[in-house]
Formats: C-alpha cells, sequence, structure tokens
C-alpha cells in the first residue's frame, strides 16, 4: 500500500537524520574503533536490506545503504565494546530507526557469557567485588562513569558489595540480575555516573524495576536503543525486582555524596538479610539460566575447501591474496587495504565455501593487516 505524501517526507527526514547521526560519528577516531559503531552499522543494515511494501522510498534506503558499505570499510579493528559517550551517534541513530520505522526489527547479536559456578559474582565482569556477609547491602552501578567505579572501590564503605560500570542496556544488565539475584546480601542498587546516551543503561534500569520485561524480553517502556534482555529468564527478571530496591542517583559522580547514600541505605535495612527467610527462599528459589562452556580443542581432521586455497602477503600499505585451485592455478587477485575489506569481497564472490577456511582467512588477513601496522614480518600459518 502506498503511503501519503506527508508519511513519506517524515521518513525521508528520519532517514537523512539517522545518515547525519552515523556519518558525524564516523569521523571521529574513537566511533571508528568501537564496537557499539561496528553493531549499528551491521545492525541497520540488515535491516534496511529487508523488502518492505512501499514503506519508503527505495532511492532514500539504497542510498544509505550504499553509504553504510562505505562507512562499514573505513571501520577498524574493535578496542573497546563500548565508551559510554555522553552522544552515542550510533545509538542515537538505532533509536530513530526504531522509531520511526516499528515494522523493521533491528537484528542483534546474541551476546553469551560464561558463569562462575564455584563463587560470586557468578557472571564475570569489570566489577570490584568485596562480599563479606550481611552488613553489605548495597551494589552500585555507576553505568558510564568508569572512573568513579575506580574511586569507589578506592574508598570503598564496609556496606558495598559490588561496584562496577554498566554501559549497555542489554548484556550489562543481564549481568547485573545475575550477580545480584544469586546474593540475598543485596537488597539496593545504587545508580549514579553519567546514563550514556543512546543506550540509556540506567533509565533502562528503572524502567526494567518499575515495569518489568514484555514477552519478547524488552524492557518495558525503555528508553535504550535494544533493551532485550537475552541472557536471563522472566523468573530471574521478577527475582530481581522483588528481591532489590532501585536508588535513582544517575548524574551524580560525587563519591562522597554516593558513599553518604550507601551508609544511609543500610542503616536503614530493617532485617538481617543473609539471614532473613525470605530472603533466603528467593534466592533458592532462582534458577540461573546459563550458557554451556565448550572447551576447544584441536581438529582430528581438516578437510580442504573445495574452492581452492589463498597465498596472503603484504605488500607496502596493502594485502595482496592469491586466489589458487588445487592443480595450483592462479585464479583471482585481491588488493586491499584492510582485512575486512578483503574477507568481505572474497565471500561476495564465493571464493570461500567452508566454515572453517573463512574463519582462517579471516585470522590470516587480520594478521596481514596488524603487520603492516605494527611492523613485524607476517607469516602464513598452514590450515
Amino acid at each position: 500500500m502506498n503511503m501519503n505524501g506527508d508519511a513519506e517526507v517524515a521518513e525521508t527526514k528520519q532517514i537523512s537524520k539517522i545518515r547525519s547521526e552515523l556519518s558525524e560519528g564516523m569521523g571521529l577516531s574513537k566511533c571508528r574503533k568501537c564496537g557499539c559503531m561496528r553493531d549499528a552499522l551491521e545492525n541497520l543494515r540488515s535491516s534496511f536490506s529487508v523488502k518492505i511494501e512501499d514503506s519508503v522510498k527505495i532511492e532514500d534506503f539504497s542510498g544509505l545503504l550504499a553509504e553504510m558499505d562505505c562507512w562499514s570499510n573505513r571501520m577498524e579493528p574493535v578496542r573497546y565494546a563500548c565508551l559510554g559517550c555522553k552522544h552515542c551517534f550510533p545509538a542515537v541513530a538505532t533509536n530513530i530507526f526504531r522509531q520511526a520505522f516499528p515494522n523493521l526489527k533491528a537484528q542483534s547479536s546474541d551476546y553469551i557469557f560464561e558463569s562462575n559456578e564455584n563463587g560470586w559474582p557468578v557472571v564475570a565482569g569489570e566489577y570490584y567485588a568485596f562480599c563479606e556477609g550481611e552488613n553489605c547491602p548495597v551494589a552500585v552501578s555507576t553505568l558510564g562513569s568508569v572512573e568513579l567505579a575506580r574511586r569507589l572501590a578506592d574508598n570503598r564503605p564496609s556496606e558495598l558489595c559490588i561496584v562496577g560500570k554498566t554501559e549497555t542496556e542489554n548484556i550489562g544488565i543481564d549481568k547485573i540480575i545475575k550477580n545480584t539475584v544469586t546474593n540475598p546480601t543485596i537488597r539496593y542498587l545504587l545508580i549514579a555516573g553519567n546514563d550514556p546516551k543512546g543506550h540509556y543503561s540506567g533509565k533502562t534500569l528503572l524502567s526494567l524495576w518499575r515495569n518489568g520485561v514484555d514477552e519478547n524480553m524488552r524492557v518495558i517502556d525503555s528508553p535504550g536503543r535494544h533493551p532485550v534482555l537475552q541472557n536471563v529468564a522472566h523468573q530471574e527478571v521478577e527475582s530481581f525486582r522483588e528481591q532489590l530496591e532501585i536508588v535513582d542517583m544517575i548524574g551524580c559522580e560525587d563519591e562522597k555524596q554516593i558513599i553518604e547514600k550507601i551508609k544511609e541505605l543500610s542503616s536503614q535495612k530493617t532485617c538481617s538479610c543473609c539471614g532473613c527467610e525470605q530472603s533466603a527462599k528467593l534466592t533458592k528459589s532462582v534458577k540461573v539460566s546459563k550458557a554451556d562452556v565448550i572447551r576447544a580443542k584441536k581438529p582430528q581432521k581438516i578437510e580442504m575447501d573445495k574452492a581452492g586455497y589463498f597465498v596472503i602477503f603484504p605488500k607496502s600499505q596493502s594485502i595482496i591474496v592469491e586466489h589458487y585451485t588445487y592443480d595450483n592455478l592462479l585464479g583471482h587477485i585481491i588488493e586491499g587495504m584492510d582485512a575486512r575489506s578483503l574477507y568481505w569481497t572474497i565471500i561476495e564472490h564465493g571464493w570461500v565455501t567452508q566454515l572453517s577456511h573463512a574463519a582462517y582467512l579471516g585470522k590470516e588477513l587480520m594478521k596481514a593487516e596488524l603487520s603492516i601496522k605494527m611492523g613485524f614480518r607476517y607469516t602464513q600459518d598452514g590450515a
């Protein structure tokens, strides 16, 4: 069904806003090395590639898709998942997309983390954990303020159980839920520091506590770009909401004020939480979901890719890849500046047909790229 002219103009404006946010972000070195930008480009490109019935002008989409391809090729090796910037360009762009095109679902990566069955915290992360029993009932999330977590740890009040950052509105909150519902000592979650714009992990925690999640595990009324909890169960969410009181100090980075609040909360505690019958019963009733851990092992048998093999060598500031048949006939020569553009070109042409070969190729191309940047000699490994 064709939309009317006003709606068409509105959608075109939204695409222009998305383009503007991504373009400005790609102009920054920090964004070109950030997992936020990488994920946004991949997820939005996947979503925009979905054919829909006349919902937007084809030229609007195709133009943005072409720019996304160029931006993807300019991305550098990811050095951090998220910096917690006050203005996160890819997060804002994704939010605009989600609000403007609710019928298109932004794809997302599946996050899996390993659970520690032998101790607490049960899920690893960048935390400072001090739990010593019933007299430390307060957990603190400093959201996007990483240094604030360190300062609180250095000035650690005895009432503080655990402190760490929470930069994302999905996996970061997954980890908070698992680490709090498995420790009945914790009765308060104090959230402070800067709330990363676009992600809004702090506002998402408040929304989770007040409203819970829907049937798709999306935090109800969260302003975050993708507040979907993929590593926890409904029971864990409800246990989290029942066990904890969330204290909102978003925006505060004064550790003295935060420590005063921690002491105040501890003095308000009405029961001995580690011995409290209700808390113990709550914790025992929670079955924490976890992913199976599979230990890597060396391959027993290597199957050769019928599409041929590759010879890789750096040359000046570029990488040369030669593609041969098993009769040693040179079929193609591919030249590029970075591993990503090279392996995508090879995949798109169908010159690699096995997952194991694709993994090997990506590893070797990344080594070749690093050899140029860091100045060491590249030697291609065997399969």
